[in-house]
């Protein structure tokens, strides 16, 4: 992957709507040519599909918590698999530290919560969850294109001297 197709992938992530005419001007490259990349881009995976972004207050969801789930097992357990066919549930991690698993959940409100948690610990296998709620949401967005460079660089204190 060059730095063309990180470009693409940018302006994808931006609006994946936008005609290869328009995606080619912001990219420098004529629109046969995009359409190549974006083809080949599909082809290796790095494009898994086209979604709609939807307003979570439009649709009823406005309250957004992230739930901690305590199970009993670890990775892909039937449990994890049951929160799954849950609608309220947008995003299951399996996860280091003092917990199995992380969700990304978002429901109408305060109760719509209590009754989703009471759903979570219905299913088998779940010992204890924790909750919390987001006040605010100061950026959400999609996986990006961009790397940052030296990230993986680690400077030890003597070498900072």
């Amino acid at each position: 992957m060059d730095e063309i197709d990180r470009r693409i992938l940018a302006a994808l992530v931006t609006d994946a709507g936008q005609s290869y005419a328009k995606l080619s001007e912001q990219v420098g490259l004529s629109p046969p040519a995009v359409h190549d990349r974006v083809k080949k881009l599909r082809a290796s995976g790095a494009i898994k599909g086209v979604e709609a972004r939807i307003d979570p207050a439009q649709v009823g969801k406005a309250l957004l918590a992230f739930v901690h789930v305590d199970t009993i097992g670890w990775g892909k357990t039937p449990v994890m698999l049951a929160l799954g066919d849950l609608p309220e549930v947008e995003e299951i991690h399996s996860v280091t530290g003092d917990t199995c698993m992380l969700l990304k959940v978002r429901v109408t409100d305060s109760p719509a919560l209590e009754g989703l948690l009471a759903r979570i610990y219905d299913i088998k296998g779940v010992q204890a969850t924790r909750s919390y709620v987001a006040l605010s949401t100061y950026l959400e967005r999609p996986p990006q294109a961009g790397v940052t460079a030296d990230l993986h660089v680690v400077q030890h204190p003597e070498e900072l001297a």
